[in-house]
């Protein structure tokens, strides 16, 4: 019966300390640390260009770092090959064997190891219950389907019980039905194993709806790491707002201190729940709200609690879904977007160019220094 990983209570799976890699005159990883707990599933996003991969390259050992070292399993291998990290790797390319059964397939690292025939053959067995394909066994790779064959690296990959998996973009290449269905498998294998998952995706709802802890990163540094809650909820950033989720941003002006702190706009005086600490009165800003917590609805329909009230007209309304997402236009052009369950909006009966006010509440308006692009 496979058995769940064991360990050290609080491990560290992966620990990378003072990381920096350049290519020519680009810095692609400057000074990166990080410490994975065993038993982790982490997950690293970011733009094209930011770092995700090299990153993870430099825990496999296919790229060593111009500076920095890299444990694993609370060993250093800074200077060890890839074959000799007790580290494996899952692509978004299958890379299996297509002259070797499915079976043969998974049990290759063992035997690769010496392990005896039987035993491998037993191991691969289990993976292969675990990934729900035993009746797939003797089948070669190029009679299963694209999701079925990424099961079959995903237990190749594990039959040695890495000390940590990575997984590079690994749904990248199937249909979206099939990948919500992996992302739920993926979960499902890391809870049932214990293993240490770290994940490199540009898919955030892929990472939001699997990962324990996020990294979000950018120009070769981690902007925050966080649980998805608490990245989604409370950004560290201007930035990390912007790129994580959906968000409504305008120019606003600081004013005074306070729970309910009062910023200037061009649509009037403001409250805000949270001001950055290392804003000071009078400085320009940027306020940024979630379409999720705006409401636009006709004039005189909106709660007492929506203190923040700006006049617009509306420019449309899209069904998706269960979803109706509303977009309108304040004076002086600052578009608003806002997400409402459709039961709570069919009653409002708008149609686009009436008059409107766009409502958010104090707390969840959220003010930052203004961001780089």
């Amino acid at each position: 019966m496979l058995r769940p990983y064991a360990g050290p209570i609080l491990q560290t799976a992966v620990s990378l300390a003072g990381i920096s890699k350049r290519y020519d005159d680009r810095v692609v990883i400057d000074d990166l640390t990080l410490e994975v707990s065993a038993g982790e599933f982490l997950a690293i996003v970011g733009p094209s260009g930011s770092g995700k991969t090299t990153t993870m390259r430099i825990i496999a050992g296919f790229e060593a770092p111009d500076a920095g070292r890299v444990w694993i399993a609370g060993r250093d291998v800074s200077n060890v090959p890839p074959e000799r990290r007790d580290v494996n790797t899952v692509f978004q390319s299958y890379a299996l064997f297509p002259h070797m059964s499915v079976i043969d397939n998974v049990a290759f690292g063992p035997r690769m190891h010496g392990v005896p025939r039987g035993e491998r053959l037993r191991r691969a067995r289990e993976l292969l219950d675990l990934v729900h394909l035993p009746e797939h066994a003797d089948r070669l790779p190029g009679e299963l389907s694209g999701g079925m064959q990424q099961r079959v690296a995903l237990a190749r990959a594990l039959i040695n019980r890495p000390a940590v998996l990575l997984l590079d973009e690994p749904l990248g290449a199937l249909d979206r039905k099939l990948r919500e269905e992996l992302q739920r498998e993926l979960r499902r294998i890391h809870q049932t194993l214990g293993a240490t998952f770290v994940y490199v995706t540009h898919d955030q709802d892929e990472a939001f709806g699997m990962a324990d802890r996020l990294a979000v990163m950018r120009d070769g540094r981690f902007e925050q790491i966080g649980t998805p809650a608490s990245i989604y909820d409370t950004p560290s950033n201007a930035w990390v707002a912007l790129f994580v989720g959906g968000a409504n941003s305008f120019a606003a002006t600081v004013g005074g201190p306070g729970a309910r702190a009062i910023i200037g706009s061009s649509f009037g005086p403001l409250q805000t729940g949270h001001v950055a600490p290392d804003l000071r009165g009078g400085q320009a800003a940027i306020a940024i709200v979630r379409p999720e917590a705006v409401r636009i609805e006709r004039p005189g329909t909106i709660t007492a609690e929506r203190v923040n009230r700006i006049p617009a007209q509306l420019l449309d309304m899209v069904a998706v879904g269960p979803s109706l997402r509303l977009r309108a236009r304040a004076t002086g052009g600052q578009e608003f977007e806002a997400i409402m369950r459709r039961s709570e909006s069919a009653p409002i009966d708008l149609s686009p160019g009436e008059p409107v006010v766009v409502a958010f509440d104090a707390a969840d308006t959220r003010v930052y220094e203004p961001t780089l692009t």
